[in-house]
């Protein structure tokens, strides 16, 4: 799906005050688009890899939140909740709870705002929305498939340096020739639809989501026979238990985890535990947010790296 296609989706959510000054802005400017930020009185904010800017009322962007910056407003944010929850909130309290919805077409919806403590953590006061474009960049895993084929991976990088598109397009390779299975928690890798993958993530994998990822990937090892899994953002002990009950049973990994460099992955506690077992043979680094899902260096996790 390209960004021109994701931008469509996010309209669909607007109130139509929005959607038509939405609708004026230039193809250059949506092709690029990586996130689409609504602020509860304040503006519209377009974020690419190269700038960021404010979307203004004749649908040009600028770098600076001025007088002719569309202002968002509180009845706007409650009518894109309501859309996002399709006009039933109590159906929704789940993703109210998490603070994420997960679009159709993979697209990411944040949410941030005040909780309340009643039956559940749940907000009630919203502050903003980030839509958060998913890329499907087909061949951008090809060079880490062709070194690594066979191992077990860490994908490293921080927020936005396009791990989970890397992921996906190192699954969809392997998909291609192996039994794998893909974690997808928040349906944002292979975007489900009716039972049935929007994103290509290979012929021969099968998809869990829904579902956390430590009894997914235990789930996954007991009926579903992978050769591979992948799963995205490792962070918890709970994730390397069953990492471990994985590689116990022959099944391979293919992950990402937050990590910009080799000394800051090995002091994440889910590391540790993995590292001591010697669970995983390579790190790849990417370059970050300038340039995502690209490979900065491979390193070995063998004999100290």
């Amino acid at each position: 799906m390209t960004s021109s296609t994701s931008y469509q989706v996010i309209l669909k959510y607007m109130p139509d005050e929005l959607r038509r000054i939405m609708k004026l802005a230039d193809m250059p400017v949506i092709e690029n688009l990586t996130e689409v930020r609504l602020y509860n009185g304040r503006g519209i904010a377009f974020v690419s890899p190269q700038k960021n800017g404010f979307l203004n009322m004749d649908g040009r962007i600028s770098g600076s939140f001025g007088s002719s910056a569309v202002k968002v407003n509180g009845i706007h944010i409650k009518s894109i909740i309501a859309l996002l929850c399709h006009n039933s909130v109590y159906s929704h309290e789940k993703e109210l709870s998490d603070g994420c919805f997960v679009l159709e077409s993979g697209i990411r919806v944040g949410i941030s705002g005040a909780y309340c403590n009643g039956s559940g953590q749940t907000l009630q006061e919203f502050s903003s929305l980030n839509f958060r474009i998913p890329r499907q960049n087909i061949g951008c895993g090809q060079t880490v498939f062709n070194k690594l084929y066979g191992q077990n991976i860490l994908l490293c990088g921080n927020v936005n340096s396009g791990k989970t598109t890397l992921l996906r397009d190192i699954c969809r390779l392997y998909g291609n020739v192996q039994k794998c299975t893909l974690i997808d928690e928040r349906n944002e890798i292979s975007a489900m639809k009716n039972g049935m993958p929007t994103n290509d993530i290979g012929l021969l994998t099968d998809v869990i989501s829904g579902k956390n990822r430590h009894e997914s990937i235990i789930s996954a090892v007991r009926t579903l026979s992978p050769q591979y899994i992948f799963c995205d953002e490792i962070a918890d002990e709970m994730d390397a238990k069953a990492i471990l009950c994985g590689t116990g049973s022959g099944v391979r990994f293919v992950a990402s985890i937050h990590a910009s460099n080799y000394d800051e992955l090995m002091k994440r506690n889910v590391m540790k535990l993995l590292a001591a077992e010697n669970v995983f043979d390579s790190a790849v680094f990417l370059h970050g947010a300038e340039n995502p899902a690209s490979v900065r260096e491979i390193r070995s996790l063998r004999n100290g790296g």
